[in-house]
């Protein structure tokens, strides 16, 4: 685990490979409605960080980042491991990824053992930060991914290999179903917005969780 301290003196050159290796460019052509970007909050940032410590999370600080046409990565980490180790991420705002580690650690975990007899070990996401608009609506108004406050999970795998996916899930295997189902319910309760197949087509392959408006669940 790399503790925050000595991450935030890194070179312009470190800063840019950090930079380059997490955060990518953007990905829609829209002209977006500008949105103020979260402020940097090191003491904030700090108590986000103990907290990860306190539950044995496996992170890095990333810089802040301001990118083009309002996009922004503000008091970010990059989080591989909650327990479980988690694929995919990106720059992640704290507050979203400690809420994440604590529903994988807990919830998630529990009903992975309570439905199929098995730890998880493995939890695969399809990323955090992307600079774009709100997909599936007709929307000119960035996503909480252009602020490293979304995270889209694809699917969990056990500790048997046992790989359950939300795009086969959802409507397969009452296993599956049952266990996609409760996952989602703990996920309303730990955070502000949480899209599930039921939703839209657009959700159909993942679980999209964010802590910007709310509460919604669906």
């Amino acid at each position: 685990m790399v503790r925050h301290g000595p991450f935030f003196r890194p070179s312009l050159v470190l800063m840019l490979v950090a930079l380059a290796g997490c955060i990518p460019q953007v990905t829609d052509r829209h002209r977006v409605r500008p949105r103020a970007a979260p402020v940097p909050n090191s003491e904030a940032l700090r108590q986000c960080t103990a907290d990860l410590n306190k539950m044995g999370a496996k992170y890095r600080v990333l810089p802040d980042y301001r990118g083009p046409g309002g996009c922004s990565a503000i008091n970010s980490i990059l989080l591989t491991g909650a327990g479980p180790s988690i694929t995919g991420l990106r720059a992640t705002q704290c507050p979203l990824a400690r809420n994440f580690a604590a529903w994988v650690r807990g919830p998630v975990q529990q009903a992975a053992r309570d439905i199929y007899g098995q730890s998880l070990v493995r939890v695969d996401t399809m990323g955090s930060y992307a600079c774009r608009t709100v997909r599936g609506i007709a929307s000119a108004s960035l996503s909480e991914h252009a602020f490293a406050n979304a995270i889209d999970v694809s699917g969990f795998v056990l500790a048997n290999g046992r790989r359950v996916t939300v795009l086969a899930g959802w409507q397969g295997d009452r296993q599956d179903a049952d266990f996609l189902r409760r996952i989602r319910k703990a996920a309303c309760r730990q955070f502000q917005t949480v899209l599930s197949p039921d939703y839209n087509a657009a959700h159909r392959d993942h679980l999209h969780l964010d802590m910007g408006r709310g509460p919604y669940c669906r």
